[in-house]
């Protein structure tokens, strides 16, 4: 994996999910719910959040929310 978190924000694993019984998935940050994915999109979260390490985690649920690139920060 690339060096994506320069700042190592993530490190501190501020994204969290809770996934309920009807298929539904809820995307907090800081504890805070900030995002909510029902059917195919929280399907396909699931799936690809089991097989990510915690980091990698952070980086999916980041990219999810839109939580992670502000402003003129550049991609490389």
């Amino acid at each position: 994996m690339k060096e994506i978190d320069k700042r190592h924000k993530l490190d501190e694993e501020v994204f969290s999910y809770r996934a309920t019984k009807d298929g539904k998935v809820f995307l907090y940050w800081h504890q805070k719910q900030i995002k909510i994915l029902k059917g195919l999109a929280a399907q396909a979260f699931l799936e690809e959040v089991s097989d990510a390490d915690p980091k990698e985690a952070q980086l999916i649920m980041a990219r999810i929310t839109g939580n992670f690139k502000h402003g003129n920060e550049r991609s490389s």
